[in-house]
């Protein structure tokens, strides 16, 4: 199975029993072996590459479909599904396996209410994925509160990005100060937040260069930049590539 570039407007899963293959997510390289578990928000781009012989299940729902509306339920949701890559031992694969077993199992029969029972399935899938989180964490409660703030940025960044570039913003929308989250995101990644923010604008740029046919100053355009030449400059400055030659370089 080989796919080129392209993005998903739904949340993707691809969880493997047995297998080898390579998965680039957000142009980071990933190895696909046995008993692991990819998971792809929307809007993020990937391609993928599978042997033959490797086994598991494909899954995708929109947000329309499951969205958890309990605190902690979303919370779960939220920390399983914004790690790209699960690396699990078999024993927590065959718990998993058999949650997926259950939804394929509904899908195939669709029995009375059996949305609702798949939606339940989910719930159990990320909470184990998310208690497998949990315990390969050992840090201080410092260390928890300085990665729920880098998760929660990093949601906000890509639903706000296209219009929002200022510090204050996102500071704001945290509750801190711009001194409390440069300190947080230095502390957890040694870059300001400004950085991050760039590299936020700059995934998205790559994302549409790479998968859609969209023109160069329309993705500007939608980046919040009114002048497409300023962006062009921005973007050659962080990779290297004037844009077209970006998508014509790696596509």
């Amino acid at each position: 199975m080989v796919e080129k570039i392209h993005r998903h407007d739904f949340f993707f899963i691809l969880a493997v029993a047995k297998g080898r293959g390579d998965h680039q997510i957000d142009f980071t390289d990933y190895a696909v072996e046995d008993n692991c578990v990819f998971i792809l928000r929307p809007g993020q781009v990937h391609q993928l590459h599978l042997k033959k012989g490797t086994k598991g299940y494909l899954i995708g729902f929109d947000s329309r479909f499951y969205a958890p509306k309990n605190k902690k339920k979303k919370q779960v949701f939220s920390v399983a599904s914004f790690t790209n890559l699960h690396k699990l031992n078999s024993k927590v694969y065959e718990g998993l396996n058999l949650i997926l077993d259950c939804i394929f199992y509904e899908y195939l029969n669709k029995f009375t209410m059996y949305e609702e029972h798949i939606k339940a399935n989910l719930d159990l899938f990320f909470i184990e994925l998310f208690r497998e989180n949990e315990n390969q964490k050992i840090s201080t409660s410092n260390n928890n509160y300085n990665q729920e703030v880098l998760e929660n940025l990093l949601k906000l960044l890509e639903e706000h990005i296209h219009t929002s570039k200022q510090v204050t913003f996102y500071a704001k929308r945290l509750h801190l100060t711009t001194f409390q989250l440069n300190a947080i995101i230095k502390n957890s990644l040694g870059k300001t937040c400004s950085q991050l923010i760039n590299e936020q604008i700059i995934l998205e740029a790559k994302r549409n260069l790479l998968a859609t046919s969209t023109q160069v100053k329309e993705i500007a355009y939608s980046l919040g930049y009114d002048d497409p030449s300023y962006f062009i400059r921005f973007f050659k400055k962080s990779t290297g590539y004037p844009p077209e030659s970006f998508r014509q370089h790696f596509k």
